[in-house]
C-alpha cells in the first residue's frame, strides 16, 4: 500500500510538473485583416508563394528570399533537388506551372487570378548563392510577372552581387558573432553578415513608408505551443512578436518563414531575434508570427513542405501547395487565431 500511494504521488508530481512547463496558446490579439504579409526564405520562401497564391485574398503582400517559381517541385523530391535547387534537370517549366495553376484554380484548390493579380511581391536573390541557383529567383520573378496586374508597379526584384544563401542583416543588430554566417558564403545560421536591411526593404516595398525601426522596444517575444495547430513537420513550440501597443487589438501582421536548418531547433533563437523585423514591427504596430517547422527522417534539415514530404505517402497529387496542404492549413489557423478578439 505504501509503495502504491508513493507511486502514486511520484506520478501526481509528475503531472503538475509537466502542466506547469506547459507553453501558452497563440493569443488572440483582434489582428486587422487587410494589411497581413508573408515574408521566408529558401523553403519559407517557397512557403510564402504557396500561402500567398492558395490565399491570395488573405495577404496584401509576399517576400520570398533565395526560392523559385510556385509549385516547382510539382509533389517531387528528385525535381526539387534537381530543378529547383540545383538545375542539372533544366530550368522549372513555367507553361507548365501556369497549367498545373489553372488545374488547381478549376478545382478550387488557390485564389482566383484577379485575387492573385492584386498581390504585391518582393524577390530577392544573392548571387552567390549556391543552394538554391539565383536563376530561380529569376523564374520567381518571371512568373509573378505573369500573374500580376501592372507588375513593374506591383514587383520588386533584387539581385544580391557576392551574397550567399542565407538571410542578410545589418550590423546594427546586436546578433553574437557565433549566431553570425559569412556574407558570401552563407551556411551555419545562415544569418548573413552583409550589411543589407532586408527587413526593412521587403516591408517598405510591401506596405509604404514605414516609421523608423526601434532598436530598442518594450515588444514581448513570445513562445506559444503549436499542438493545436497539428500538421506533420511542424515543431511543437512556434513564436509571436507582440508591441506592447498590440495587445488590445488593431495592429497588422507579418508572418515569417525560416529556411532550411533555421528553425529555434538548430540555431537557437537567432532567427526570431535578430532578423531585423522585430525592430520595424515595434515601431509600425505590427505582429510578426514565427512558427517553426521540425526535423525527421522525412525532413531532417527541418524544412517547410514545399515538395510534399507531409501529406500522406499514398497520395500521387499530394497538394501540398495548396488550400489543402497539412502545413498551409495549419499556419492558416495560426493567423486565423490571432485575427480572434481577445477573451474577455
Amino acid at each position: 500500500m505504501k509503495a502504491s500511494l508513493l507511486l502514486a504521488a511520484g506520478l501526481l508530481l509528475a503531472s503538475t510538473a509537466s502542466a506547469d512547463e506547459r507553453l501558452p496558446e497563440l493569443p488572440r490579439l483582434a489582428i486587422a485583416s487587410g494589411d497581413t504579409s508573408v515574408i521566408g526564405i529558401s523553403s519559407g520562401g517557397y512557403m510564402a508563394t504557396q500561402l500567398a497564391i492558395a490565399w491570395p485574398e488573405r495577404f496584401l503582400g509576399v517576400a520570398v528570399l533565395a526560392a523559385g517559381p510556385w509549385s516547382c517541385a510539382e509533389g517531387g523530391l528528385g525535381q526539387a533537388l534537381g530543378r529547383c535547387m540545383a538545375t542539372r534537370r533544366g530550368s522549372p517549366d513555367l507553361d507548365g506551372l501556369d497549367v498545373r495553376l489553372r488545374d488547381y484554380q478549376a478545382r478550387d484548390l488557390v485564389g482566383d487570378s484577379e485575387s492573385i493579380a492584386e498581390l504585391r511581391a518582393f524577390v530577392w536573390h544573392g548571387e552567390a548563392d549556391s543552394v538554391v541557383d539565383p536563376s530561380l529567383g529569376m523564374a520567381l520573378a518571371e512568373q509573378l510577372s505573369g500573374w500580376l496586374r501592372e507588375p513593374d508597379e506591383q514587383l520588386k526584384l533584387v539581385k544580391a552581387p557576392g551574397v550567399g544563401h542565407g538571410w542578410p542583416i545589418t550590423g546594427d543588430v546586436q546578433v553574437p558573432p557565433s549566431q553570425m554566417a559569412q556574407c558570401d558564403n552563407g551556411g551555419g545560421t545562415h544569418m548573413l553578415a552583409c550589411g543589407i536591411d532586408i527587413a526593412g526593404e521587403a516591408l517598405a516595398w510591401l506596405h509604404g513608408t514605414l516609421e523608423p525601426a526601434q532598436a530598442t522596444s518594450s515588444a514581448q517575444l513570445l513562445r506559444f505551443d503549436q499542438a493545436p495547430f497539428d500538421a506533420r513537420g511542424l515543431g511543437d513550440a512556434g513564436y509571436v512578436l507582440v508591441p506592447d501597443d498590440c495587445e488590445a487589438g488593431g495592429c497588422s501582421l507579418t508572418l515569417a518563414l525560416h529556411g532550411c536548418g533555421m528553425a529555434a531547433e538548430q540555431i537557437d533563437e537567432a532567427f526570431v531575434r535578430h532578423s531585423g523585423l522585430n525592430e520595424w514591427a515595434a515601431a509600425n504596430r505590427r505582429v510578426v508570427l514565427y512558427p517553426q517547422a521540425s526535423s525527421s527522417l522525412a525532413n531532417p534539415q527541418g524544412c517547410w513542405d514545399w515538395w510534399g514530404f507531409a501529406e500522406s505517402t499514398w497520395q500521387l497529387d499530394p497538394l501540398h501547395d495548396s488550400r489543402e496542404g497539412t502545413q498551409v492549413k495549419a499556419l492558416m489557423a495560426m493567423i486565423e487565431r490571432l485575427e480572434e478578439t481577445p477573451e474577455q
